[in-house]
């Protein structure tokens, strides 16, 4: 029997919280230590209408988890939902402890701690900085959606080191390495959307879906969604039954977010080609860039974007660098926009009678 401290723990939680989806509810991991301090349950929550977190670790644990900590990445809820309050579950298994990583932010289910409190029971925030850091940036996206109403967008592109899509002929397979391929499968995994515009549908005929590095197909797969007028063909890839499809008949960027947000999307990964990201951008609805930039030139081809209407470098469209890592071959870039006027405010709400 291995004993390991709150901190060990809660780096354990988060993980088990890296993978559940991005949707409705937040990601959220859970550990539940005996009163030795020995693991004796764990969970995560696996998406809409499942049981969250906490009450999967204590059904791993059972009686084992009576007097003990249960250590959390976000504070348990205390609304009821299509599940009971997480509240209420650790207060009947007689825990003594719980360990947060953050705060809930949403004012429906916040309040856990004090409930907890009130119950008797011992409530502290992990105390490592790094760790709270890191339960924050879990629900961050999630946060957000709270916020502003509409799914986080999450703009996803490969390109030559010369802002390429596709050579010249229209050829794209492949521009990244299998290492950023890969990635980007991970990366659909954690969205609950896919979205691309018809054109990309009836050039590439993608299928969107999630799959190993052997093809298999994942069990979890994002709802693969299609915007635009053009009409698609019947046997098109992306309406075949390995995945969800919606079709959404518009071009407006922000009449396909707020049906989505009403479909249940929360975190929309975009795929789409040059002018579908275009209109997104224009429109100030790409709340984050990934871009895997591959150590090739093409010199001409397809832009992975197209005209934003500028036309001189003080109006240019500019992004923060949050992160650089080397995948395989490749580089993979994650931006976040700057705010330099209030054109370039980063989400926009939807209006509410998008929300009616």
């Amino acid at each position: 029997m291995v004993v390991v401290s709150d901190g060990q723990a809660m780096a354990r939680a988060l993980a088990l919280a890296r993978r559940g989806p991005s949707g409705p509810n937040p990601r959220v991991g859970c550990v539940v230590l005996d009163r030795s301090g020995v693991i004796v349950g764990a969970g995560w929550h696996e998406g809409v209408g499942t049981a969250h977190a906490e009450v999967v670790a204590l059904g791993v644990a059972g009686e084992r988890a009576r007097g003990g900590t249960v250590v959390v990445t976000l504070e348990p809820c205390t609304h009821h939902g299509r599940t009971g309050p997480c509240v209420d579950a650790l207060v009947a298994a007689s825990v003594r402890r719980v360990v947060v990583g953050c705060a809930d932010p949403n004012p429906v289910a916040a309040g856990g701690a004090a409930g907890l409190r009130a119950a008797g029971i011992d409530v502290a925030e992990v105390a490592d900085p790094e760790l709270q850091a890191a339960a924050g940036a879990l629900v961050e996206r999630w946060t957000f959606t709270l916020r502003h109403g509409r799914p986080f967008v999450t703009w996803k592109l490969a390109t030559t080191l010369d802002g390429r899509s596709a050579a010249r002929d229209g050829s794209s397979q492949w521009i990244t390495g299998p290492a950023a391929r890969a990635d980007v499968h991970r990366l659909r995994a954690e969205c609950d959307t896919v979205l691309v515009g018809s054109g990309t549908v009836l050039a590439d005929d993608p299928q969107l879906t999630v799959r190993d590095p052997a093809g298999r197909l994942s069990r979890r797969q994002p709802t693969r969604a299609v915007m635009g007028l053009r009409v698609l063909p019947a046997d098109a890839r992306v309406l075949d039954a390995d995945a969800p499809s919606v079709r959404l008949r518009t071009q407006d960027p922000m009449v396909a977010l707020a049906d989505l947000w009403l479909a249940g999307s929360r975190h929309v990964l975009l795929e789409g080609g040059p002018t579908l990201a275009a209109s997104f951008v224009k429109a100030g609805y790409v709340d984050e860039v990934l871009a895997y930039v591959a150590p090739t030139l093409l010199g001409a081809g397809t832009p992975v974007i197209a005209n934003l209407g500028v036309e001189s470098i003080d109006d240019a469209r500019r992004f923060g660098l949050v992160d650089a890592t080397v995948i395989g071959s490749d580089v993979r870039l994650v931006l976040r926009p700057v705010v330099t006027s209030l054109a370039d405010t980063p989400g926009p709400d939807l209006p509410a009678a998008a929300h009616a």
